[in-house]
């Protein structure tokens, strides 16, 4: 079933559901617990991104947490110490495969995701917004790597990949460290496209989501599509990739009206 218009909360579940016309919200809700990640909550998130994939009617999602103090602070500690205590291969299977599903789910979902970032972003939380394609902050949100803390590398990190937009020595600062960034820092190094006041958060995210839905979905898509498959490749092999897409793209409806629209316009111009 899809997200029907209007908040949606679903019994046992820690993710809150609110559909705006095309844009759903999707919220972290465990506000007591700084909207940590237990397993209930990324299935529960996993389960809403493929019922938002599968519903045409849905074209952008905006993914934050419930509060001002955190967006997400990562893992659900007691739930990772747990399977931690199984052994490797529990913690593996419990927590590290069922992460590296809900960030791989969000980088290459292919709808718009924006992450907004109402308040600490820490290990998870951090990853989940360097996952996404789009995130913006409120400035008083701070982001970090802390797990090194704990005695064990970031086991869903998303940075330093070879393309990724911290690079190898940022990247590698902030695994190493631990040590928190705020969010113009953040802004900065790339890790989020803008900052804005905490009260003026929401309504950015939604203003991004509808200067990118007002284009044609098969193009939104195609764009998405292009970078995250082509982000990491040498160059030839992504523009091929691009090429593909911009082939796939010319006989849609989405071509032939933005086309049509840009003649006519300069048509009126002369």
């Amino acid at each position: 079933m899809s997200p029907n218009p209007g908040e949606t909360e679903y019994p046992g579940m820690t993710v809150r559901i609110e559909r705006d016309d095309q844009v759903v919200v999707i919220t972290i809700d465990r506000e007591q617990k700084l909207n940590a990640l237990d397993y209930p909550t990324i299935d529960a998130l996993l389960a809403q991104l493929d019922l938002i994939d599968s519903d045409d009617s849905i074209r952008a999602v905006v993914l934050t947490g419930a509060g001002r103090r955190a967006f997400s602070a990562g893992a659900d500690i007691p739930s990772l110490a747990g399977s931690i205590a199984g052994g490797p291969e529990r913690a593996l299977r419990e927590f590290v495969r069922r992460g590296h599903a809900l960030t791989r789910r969000i980088e290459e979902f292919p709808k718009p995701l924006i992450v907004a970032v109402n308040g600490l972003a820490y290990g998870g939380g951090c990853e989940i917004t360097e996952a996404a394609p789009l995130a913006i902050a409120a400035e008083h949100a701070t982001l970090a790597k802390p797990e090194v803390s704990l005695g064990f590398p970031p086991p869903l990190r998303r940075l330093p990949a070879p393309a990724a937009a911290l690079g190898r020595k940022r990247g590698s600062e902030m695994i190493l460290t631990g040590d928190p960034i705020p969010a113009a820092r953040a802004a900065e190094l790339g890790l989020v496209n803008t900052v804005v006041p905490a009260d003026e958060l929401m309504d950015a995210a939604r203003d991004m989501a509808a200067r990118i839905i007002r284009h044609a979905p098969t193009a939104v898509t195609a764009c998405l599509r292009a970078v995250t498959r082509g982000i990491n490749l040498p160059i030839e092999e992504a523009l091929a990739i691009e090429a593909a897409y911009f082939a796939a793209a010319v006989p849609t409806d989405g071509v032939r009206t933005g086309l049509r629209r840009f003649l006519d316009r300069t048509a009126a111009a002369d």
